[in-house]
């Protein structure tokens, strides 16, 4: 059985001391892909993040690689977890080249899932195409081997061609034994390549399932 990588227990979590979130039980394991779903508002984001260690939470427990975390992100990012925020995370003065040795990894993993951005490499971010700088931000994250990915909304903005790409490339890693979890706002393009599905409603889990068994009526009890 694939070990678990990332998971919370009676999760509560959220901004100025009030909970957005609440007993949020969930768990990734090594290889698997889990789409962390629902209307906007549900707290997606805020679990997300908190999982991250970019939010402190206010009680519960949150695990990482089996163990028991309360670091803050940035030491999470040293010890192989990846993380994918909404919007673009570049640097948009500096090339695609220097954007990618920001991630301290392995460039050339990048240029492997995204050839196109090899011929960009002297190109400054700002100046290539929004689809382009969500493939710089992947690549990167790719580039450093992370054991865990969490990835907010890749696809805003972005054409459902980028979009079906760049998701893709994440189910690759996971079929290498990476553990992804997925906010997403295209969710049928998000189950396409999905293992279980959470779906939160109003700060809660409102249920659970693996994506092949999802129905109309779980996603309509999730979103209205």
């Amino acid at each position: 059985m694939a070990s678990t990588m990332l998971s919370c227990e009676g999760l509560y979590s959220g901004y100025l001391g009030e909970a957005a979130v609440r007993d949020i039980d969930l768990e990734v394991y090594a290889g698997q892909v889990v789409l962390l779903a629902g209307r906007n508002g549900a707290g997606k984001t805020t679990t997300l993040m908190t999982l991250a260690g970019a939010i402190k939470p206010l009680s519960g427990r949150v695990r990482v690689s089996g163990a028991a975390s309360t670091l803050p992100l940035h030491r999470r990012v040293r010890q192989g977890l990846g993380l994918i925020t909404e919007g673009r995370c570049v640097v948009r003065g500096l090339s695609v080249e220097e954007n990618l040795r920001l991630g301290r990894g392995d460039m050339q993993i990048a240029f492997e899932h995204f050839p196109e951005l090899e011929r960009l490499r002297k190109v400054k971010a700002g100046l290539v195409s929004g689809g382009e700088q969500q493939m710089l931000v992947v690549g990167r994250v790719l580039a450093s081997k992370p054991d865990v990915i969490l990835a907010d909304e890749l696809s805003q903005g972005l054409a459902p061609i980028i979009v079906r790409r760049l998701l893709d490339v994440l189910r690759a890693a996971a079929d290498e034994g990476v553990a992804v979890l997925l906010v997403e706002q295209h969710l049928r393009l998000g189950l396409d390549i999905a293992d279980h599905v959470y779906f939160l409603r109003q700060g809660r889990v409102h249920g659970s399932n693996a994506a092949g068994n999802i129905t109309d009526a779980d996603i309509e009890a999730a979103y209205f």
